[in-house]
């Protein structure tokens, strides 16, 4: 079953590392849309919104009327999320601020999240961001999924994680369906 409702958002350094792997597993087995946020010129948020004329906010745009199930993946990187992911959410604000009409489409919507990194020890708290920005946004939050690369490869055992939220997302569709 096509999940053409759900986009992976990737951000990463690095467009076709690890965490590309992981979401290109994920894109073949749900049907879905990939964007990559290095292909999008986005700011970094400030309170006098000069920014408002990057990509972000047509980007958001097209996210919230074409989607009902967001993504976010993201390598570990010193702990938490990747630099281009975070600007990301911060620019999360200017949905709340000056663009309140795109901000109250994500209400309902669904997100996850996946992270990718050299091993299976994530740290405490690291989907933190993820839960509680879809918590105050009113998204129904779905997990966070980790996956972890060994010696160039995906074990099963990571390849499990992807799999669960795969499952999951399937089984929402039916049931929506």
């Amino acid at each position: 079953m096509a999940a053409s409702n759900t986009v992976i958002i990737l951000g990463s350094s690095n467009s076709n590392g690890n965490t590309r792997k992981a979401v290109n597993y994920l894109a073949e087995k749900l049907q879905c849309d990939v964007l990559d946020l290095n292909n999008f010129k986005i700011g970094y948020f400030d309170y006098d919104f000069k920014n408002r004329h990057d990509d972000f906010l047509p980007l958001m745009e097209s996210i919230t009327s074409r989607y009902d199930t967001l993504i976010f993946a993201t390598p570990v990187y010193w702990y938490t999320m990747s630099a281009v992911m975070k600007t990301f959410f911060d620019r999360l604000s200017d949905l709340l601020k000056i663009r309140k009409d795109v901000g109250r489409r994500l209400r309902g919507k669904s997100m996850a999240a996946i992270s990718c990194s050299e091993d299976d020890d994530l740290v405490s708290g690291f989907y933190m961001p993820f839960r509680e920005s879809a918590a105050y946004l009113g998204m129904q939050y779905l997990g966070g999924y980790h996956c972890w690369v060994d010696d160039g490869r995906f074990p099963n055992a990571a390849l499990t994680a992807l799999d669960l939220l795969v499952r999951e997302l399937k089984a929402r569709s039916k049931v929506q369906g």
